[in-house]
């Protein structure tokens, strides 16, 4: 192991959203640096105001950030811009600020800033990505693997089913449910199935009260979060179109991944999201089968290795 890269301080800095930090936390984890997570908070009227007004001062955070500064920060959401902004300018340009994600500002405040391929921005020191980096590794597959053996009793094809819900851009609603829970039933293979707090608890029953069964297995949201079990058991990966996040996790483990289409207006963004992921090779619509599943390979997502490797390039590491 190389000590001398291990000596190098970083940050993580979010404004606490799992999705956005779990991002941080693959690019870190793909640098090989040992991090420190920091979650923040803005106060008035850089809370209002952010990422526009500037000017950012001790007294804008909470909780304060202080010197000694990290040798990199990498950084992510709203909140997370006038701390970026903040920490390059009081350590003098030493440290090297990487923002994950299309910061709504010029670039040119970061020294690097990484945005997926359906977000518009770019520029000199802008690096872009298939989709969102995030923490699956094939290392980390094969200890969830072992961690969540008990997945292996159910029979194969074993289809990972991962249920997101409404958002500004989708809507599931019972009757969108049931349509889903009879898609699902004609499945040839034991489920695996975990629902996101935006779900809700009406659609969650719906989906329990036809699907749990002693073929499938069904997250009761109380025991540990099985969903890098999941991911690691799973033969075809199932998730649900209104989760970038999701989506983009999924097409980081290499298996063949099948989007459940929801109603709604959409958005342009992760339309392009789909789209670019589909002409990829790395997604398809479940609608295009009708129950029986086929193989198929591309190579997997490696986005956080990817922006790790590029901060490589700009940033001494010993």
């Amino acid at each position: 192991m190389n000590t001398e890269k291990n000596t190098k301080k970083c940050w993580i800095l979010t404004e606490g959203f799992i999705g956005t930090e779990n991002q941080c936390i693959g690019v870190a984890n793909a640098l090989g640096i040992p991090y420190d997570i920091k979650r923040i908070g803005l106060n008035e009227p850089w809370k209002s105001l952010s990422p526009y007004l500037g000017f950012e001062q001790k007294c804008s955070f909470s909780p304060t950030i202080e010197a000694p500064w990290p040798d990199i920060l990498i950084a992510s959401g709203r909140k997370s811009i006038a701390a970026s902004r903040y920490i390059r300018k009081m350590s003098g340009g030493s440290t090297f600020t990487v923002q994950i994600q299309d910061p709504r500002v010029s670039p040119e405040y970061f020294d690097m800033v990484a945005v997926p391929h359906h977000d518009p921005l770019r520029g000199d020191n802008v690096i872009v990505t298939h989709a969102a980096p995030n923490k699956v590794t094939p290392e980390l597959l094969k200890e969830a693997k072992e961690r969540f053996s008990f997945l292996k009793n159910h029979a194969s094809p074993r289809v990972a089913v991962l249920i997101g819900g409404s958002s500004k851009a989708y809507k599931m609603t019972p009757e969108i449910t049931q349509g889903l829970v009879q898609t699902l039933s004609r499945i040839n293979g034991s489920l695996m199935i975990t629902c996101s707090r935006r779900t809700g608890e009406t659609n969650k029953k719906i989906l329990e009260d036809s699907l749990r069964n002693d073929t499938n297995y069904f997250w009761n949201g109380e025991d540990e979060n099985p969903y890098l079990g999941m991911l690691a058991w799973a033969d075809y990966l199932l998730v649900t179109a209104d989760s970038a996040s999701m989506i983009s996790e999924c097409c980081t483990t290499g298996k063949p991944v099948y989007m459940i289409e929801l109603e709604g207006r959409g958005s342009k963004r992760i339309s392009i999201l789909h789209n670019h992921l589909i002409n990829y090779g790395a997604l398809k619509r479940l609608s295009s089968i009708n129950g029986a599943f086929e193989p198929y390979s591309y190579e997997r997502l490696c986005d956080a290795q990817y922006v790790a490797e590029e901060i490589k390039k700009h940033f001494r590491f010993n």
